[in-house]
C-alpha cells in the first residue's frame, strides 16, 4: 500500500487545484432545437455498469443521476423526450443488502479521504440501505446492469433472487419485471422510440482486471460453461449482440451504439509503474548476489539440458541496480522449472524452487493492475528477505502480460467489428469510445480545463480506475449527442461538462 500511497501523494498537490469551480449551463432556449428524423419520446438505454452510472466501485444515487443516459434524456426532453425512469439506489453510499444482511463483494463507494494524513481512496462509512429484496416497480428506461456481460442480457433467471450466488445479478434482482425476465426482454417490452446499447466491456474486462487468470473461451460457443473472468467467444458475442440490436430497432426511430475501448487506456492499468521498486546501490548489490547462482549457474544449466531455450534463459535473468527497478513476477507462459530444481544437480528446497518456477522481471510491455499496488514491497518474514515484487514474485493475478493483452485485444477487435457492422446495417449512430479514451490519455480540452485519464487528477475516471466520473459520463453524453445529430439531423445541444464534478472527497462520513 505504501507505493500506492506515494503516487497519491504526488497527485495530491495538484488535485485540489483540479477541482474546478462549477460553470453555468449553456443551454438557453428549447425552441431552437430539432429532433430531425429521430423520436426521443421513449428513450431506453441498455448496457452494463457504464450505462447504470456506476462509479467509485459502487452504484449510488448521485452516480445514477449523472449516468450518461440520464444526461442524454435531459437533452432529449428539450425536443419532446419523455420521462426517464431509473432504478435508483436508496442512498449515496452504495453497497447492497439481502434481507438486511450485507452482500459480500458489494461494498460502499470509494471517496478520497484525508483522515490518515494523506489523500487515499477509502470506503465511505455507513450502512447501505439498498436491500435487493425490495424489488422496484418499473418499467425503467435505464436498463444498465453493473457486471453484465453480453450474454447476461438475455439470460433468464438473471433477476431471480433465489439465484443470488449463482447466476443472478443482485442489481437486476432489484428491478427485473419478474424472476424469469431477461434484461433485453424488459427493455424491448417498453417499445422504445430510441435506444442506446453499450455492452461487451465485461466480456474482456473481468479477464483483464484479474490479471488474466481466466480462460480465453474463443472457440467455445456455450457461455453457460464460462467462468466469471473468462473472455467471451467473439462468435457468441456477434450472434447475441446482433440479436439485441435487431430487437431494439424493431419499432424504434433510431439508436446509438458504443464500441469497446482498449483496457490499456484506463488508469486501472496505467497508474502503477512496472519499475515500482526503488533501491540504493548497496541493496541492489545484495539482491544481485542472491540471484547470482540462479542467473549464472541454474539458467545456463537448464539450457544445457535443453529444458529451456537460450532465449527464455535471457528473459528470466534477474538484475537490480540503484534507482527504480522492474518488479519480479510469475509468468505462466514460462516453463515451470520447479521440478527440475528439486532434482540433481540443483537440489533446491521446495520453497526456493517454487519461487523460481516461472520467475522473471517485468518489462515495459507488462501492465500492473491498480489493485496490485498494495502487494508490492510487502515484507513477508522477520528477516526481511522475502519481499513481494522483489525476492517473492507477484502472482499471476497481479500482472497482465503481453500474451494476455493480445488475447484481450483479439477479442475486443472482433467485438468492435460486430458493433461497427450492426451500426452500418441498421443506420444507427455510433460513438467511438476507444478513440475517445485514446484522446483522454493526452487530454481533452473544454471550457474551463482539460479532462484526461490520469488517475485522480485527470478528472475523467473515478477512484476505481475503471469507471467514469460524472464529468467523464458527461463527455460520453456529448459524444453521443454529436453522433446522434450527425446521423439523424437533429440539433440537440451538448452539455457543459464543467457543470459535472470529478472525484469526491470526504473525511469518511456519511453523505
Amino acid at each position: 500500500m505504501k507505493i500506492f500511497k506515494l503516487y497519491l501523494l504526488l497527485f495530491s498537490a495538484v488535485f485540489f487545484i483540479s477541482c474546478e469551480a462549477e460553470f453555468d449551463n449553456a443551454i438557453e432556449d428549447n425552441e431552437v432545437y430539432d429532433t430531425g428524423e429521430a423520436d426521443f419520446s421513449n428513450f431506453v438505454s441498455v448496457g452494463n455498469s457504464l450505462t447504470a452510472g456506476f462509479a467509485d466501485n459502487a452504484l449510488y444515487r448521485e452516480g445514477q443521476m449523472n449516468s450518461f443516459p440520464n444526461i442524454l434524456a435531459k437533452q432529449f426532453a428539450l425536443v419532446g423526450g419523455g420521462e426517464f425512469n431509473q432504478p435508483l439506489m436508496a442512498d449515496n453510499l452504495g453497497g447492497l443488502l439481502l434481507n438486511g444482511n450485507p452482500i459480500p463483494g458489494f461494498d460502499t463507494r470509494l471517496v478520497l479521504s484525508t483522515l490518515s494524513g494523506q489523500p487515499l481512496p477509502d470506503n465511505i462509512s455507513g450502512t447501505p440501505q439498498t436491500d435487493i429484496a425490495n424489488v422496484q416497480q418499473g418499467p425503467f428506461n435505464n436498463m444498465g446492469v453493473p457486471g453484465a456481460k453480453s450474454f447476461h442480457l438475455g439470460l433468464s433467471g438473471y433477476g431471480d433472487i433465489s439465484n443470488v450466488g449463482t447466476i443472478a445479478n443482485p442489481y437486476f434482482v432489484r428491478f427485473a419485471s419478474s424472476p424469469s425476465a431477461t434484461v433485453i426482454e424488459d427493455a424491448v417490452a417498453q417499445n422504445p422510440s430510441f435506444f442506446s446499447l453499450w455492452i461487451g466491456n465485461n466480456d474482456i474486462l473481468g479477464f483483464a482486471s484479474s490479471g488474466g487468470v481466466g480462460v480465453d473461451q474463443t472457440g467455445n460457443l456455450d457461455p453457460a460453461t464460462y467462468g466469471s473472468t473468462d473472455i467471451t467467444d467473439p462468435n457468441v458475442f456477434a450472434q447475441i449482440y446482433t440479436g439485441y440490436v435487431n430487437a431494439l430497432s424493431a419499432n424504434a426511430s433510431g439508436g446509438v451504439l458504443y464500441n469497446i475501448p482498449d483496457v490499456t487506456s484506463i488508469p486501472f492499468f496505467t497508474t502503477v509503474p512496472r519499475n515500482a521498486v526503488p533501491l540504493d546501490a548497496q541493496t541492489a548489490d545484495v539482491l544481485n548476489q542472491q540471484f547470482a547462482t540462479y542467473n549464472q549457474q541454474i539458467l545456463p544449466g537448464l539450457v544445457q539440458f535443453s529444458l529451456i531455450s537460450a532465449e527464455e534463459a535471457t528473459q528470466r535473468q534477474i538484475n537490480f541496480q540503484a534507482g527504480q527497478n522492474f518488479v519480479t513476477l510469475t509468468d505462466e507462459s514460462l516453463t515451470d522449472i520447479s521440478q527440475f530444481l528439486l532434482a540433481p544437480p540443483f537440489n533446491l528446497d521446495p520453497q526456493t524452487a517454487g519461487l523460481l518456477a516461472q520467475l522473471r522481471q517485468a518489462t515495459n510491455e507488462d501492465l500492473i493492475p491498480l489493485t496490485a499496488s498494495g502487494n508490492i514491497g510487502n515484507v513477508l518474514d522477520e528477516q526481511g528477505t522475502l519481499i513481494t515484487g522483489v525476492t517473492v514474485p507477484l502472482g499471476d493475478e497481479s500482472v497482465l502480460t503481453v500474451d494476455e493483452q493480445m488475447m484481450i485485444n483479439n477479442a475486443r477487435n472482433a467485438y468492435n467489428a460486430t458493433i461497427q457492422s450492426a451500426t452500418q446495417a441498421n443506420g444507427l449512430a455510433f460513438v467511438d469510445v476507444n478513440a475517445l479514451l485514446q484522446e483522454a490519455e493526452v487530454g481533452i480540452p473544454y471550457d474551463g480545463g482539460t479532462l484526461s485519464s490520469t488517475f485522480v487528477t485527470g478528472g475523467a475516471f473515478s477512484l476505481d480506475g475503471v469507471h467514469l466520473t460524472p464529468r467523464g459520463y458527461a463527455l460520453v453524453a456529448n459524444k453521443s449527442i454529436e453522433a446522434i445529430n450527425q446521423t439523424y439531423g437533429s440539433t440537440l445541444p451538448t452539455v457543459n461538462i464543467g457543470d459535472f464534478r470529478t472525484i469526491a472527497t470526504s473525511d469518511n462520513t456519511d453523505l
